[in-house]
């Protein structure tokens, strides 16, 4: 039976998460509250170890999810049904849109599945943010505003910002240097 949901909310999600592998962070985040297959923290570093390593974000998470719940078979058919979709529709597409490449409708379907796809990588990268700069456990416990904003985190995330974006010579490394700092930085201030 695992198997099987396993399928249904991959192939549902692939179906839907229009834009790239940040665009299943919506539906990955619903997954896991309904199923309780993994907890935010788990999607957070599920997707900083999905950035860090080759492939894209979608798969390894659904490789990630399918292996945690049901082994070997659960990533193949986790990710398999992530990209069923995909390749699915791009077939259908591309036959079809050879002769549909003039066509106004087509043009304003494209056109309104932009905003779609900019909204859900939007709404990821928000939740992600705030999964990682906000700690709304403890501002519940404590009550204090100061207890909501996870400060080693923005600093953190505020020292890294400045390498990549403000310094001239840091600006130019490989993103690899950036992704080692932030693991060594990570362990070293004790977050998670």
């Amino acid at each position: 039976m695992i198997y099987l949901q396993l399928f249904y909310e991959f192939v549902k999600t692939g179906l839907f998460a229009i834009g790239g592998g940040l665009a299943t962070l919506p539906f990955l985040q619903e997954i896991g509250g309904r199923t309780a297959w993994f907890t935010d923290l788990e999607l957070a570093d599920m997707v900083a170890i999905s950035e860090s390593t080759p492939g894209s974000i979608g798969m390894n998470m659904a490789s990630y999810v399918g292996y945690k719940t049901a082994g070997i078979p659960g990533v193949i058919i986790a990710t398999l049904a992530l990209a069923a979709p995909s390749v699915i529709i791009i077939i259908i597409i591309a036959r079809v849109l050879q002769r549909f490449r003039s066509s106004r409708y087509v043009n304003l379907a494209f056109e309104g599945i932009r905003p779609a796809s900019t909204a859900l990588i939007t709404s990821a990268m928000l939740s992600i943010f705030a999964l990682c700069l906000l700690d709304v456990s403890a501002f519940r416990a404590s009550g204090s505003i100061l207890d909501l904003v996870s400060f080693k985190s923005a600093a953190l995330f505020a020292v890294l910002w400045i390498f990549t974006n403000a310094v001239k010579p840091t600006k130019k490394l490989h993103p690899i240097v950036f992704i080692a700092f932030s693991a060594a930085a990570g362990i070293a201030l004790g977050l998670n």
